[in-house]
Formats: structure tokens, sequence, C-alpha cells
């Protein structure tokens, strides 16, 4: 199981990457313990605090030819990770 997926870049994120605050997409089924050896273990960082966030995917409804083709998008959990006093990830660096 992998439990960091990618990295969030958005522009509220990126402000708070300045204070040492970086955002994951990770999996579901991860636990709070699980993404912070992840973190560490990945960037070399030391982690001081996680949060989660769960959010439920959404259920789309299309109006078709052949009628009625409804879905669902997946679900997804985000972390937020507060890094130690002057420490740092790059995140652009693979992008």
């Amino acid at each position: 199981m992998q439990i960091l997926k990618k990295p969030i870049i958005t522009e509220k994120v990126s402000a708070l990457n300045e204070s040492g605050v970086y955002g994951f997409v990770v999996d579901i089924k991860a636990n709070k313990i699980q993404i912070k050896e992840a973190v560490e273990g990945k960037y070399g960082v030391t982690v001081e605090q996680v949060r989660t966030m769960n959010y439920l995917g959404k259920s789309k409804v299309r109006y078709t030819k052949a009628g009625f083709i409804s879905g669902k998008s997946s679900d997804v959990k985000k972390a937020i990770v507060k890094l130690a006093e002057g420490e740092i990830i790059d995140i652009y660096d693979n992008v």
C-alpha cells in the first residue's frame, strides 16, 4: 500500500508551505502514524503534527441517448502535515 499518493499544490497550501505546513493526498486506509512515518521516510524531515480530512466522492448522473448513466467519483483522503521548526520539503523538485 502506497501511503503518499501526491502532494497538494494549490494556492492555499502553497501559502502554508512558508510556515512549514504541507498537504498530501494519501491512501484512504492510512492512519496518522503511518502518514507521519511515510513523510519522514520519504523526505527525511521531522513531523510534528498530522491532520487528516476525508472527502466522500460525488455521485454523477448524465443523461444520454441510451438513457441515464450514473456513476461516482472516488473518495479522497487529505493530510495536512506540520514539520519541525526550520525544516522544509522541496515539493517542486520533481514537477
